[in-house]
């Protein structure tokens, strides 16, 4: 299916948000959304403004695992927010993207080609890791 797709970096405070072109081939950082700890229901608004926006029909979220693959506590987190979008968007798909590289990637693009400082990619650091699983997911399907 053609249609913009969504990439979501779920933390216990911050959203990292990005989107793809109409193709679904490139994927953009939006925005690092911040809400007070734990409370998704605000998370969940501002994915669902954005799937309204921009007629989204596909998300890709971030799932944290261990090294070793198995599930965190952070894990559980992000299947109960999936649960969530799933219960609340009508026709959305939301597939589970091994995030384990996510942010070192993000890091390293901002370190290696922006030449970053420290205060300015925190700022901006998870909605980067959200433009990488979204770019995952992009590439893989």
């Amino acid at each position: 299916m053609v249609g913009k797709v969504l990439g979501l970096d779920l933390g216990e405070k911050t959203l990292g948000i990005a989107m793809s072109d109409l193709l679904g081939i490139v994927a953009n950082g939006i925005e690092t959304f911040h809400f007070p700890t734990k409370q998704f229901d605000l998370a969940l608004n501002r994915v669902k403004y954005y799937v309204e926006k921009e007629n989204i029909h596909e998300i890709a979220l971030g799932l944290p695992l261990h090294m070793s693959g198995d599930e965190s506590e952070h894990s559980l987190m992000c299947k109960e927010f999936k649960e969530m979008l799933l219960k609340n968007i009508k026709n959305i798909k939301v597939t589970l993207i091994d995030e384990r590289w996510t942010t070192k990637q993000a890091q390293r693009m901002l370190i290696d080609d922006a030449d970053m400082s420290r205060k300015k990619r925190k700022k901006i650091i998870d909605k980067m890791a959200a433009q990488v699983i979204l770019e995952t997911y992009l590439m893989g399907r």
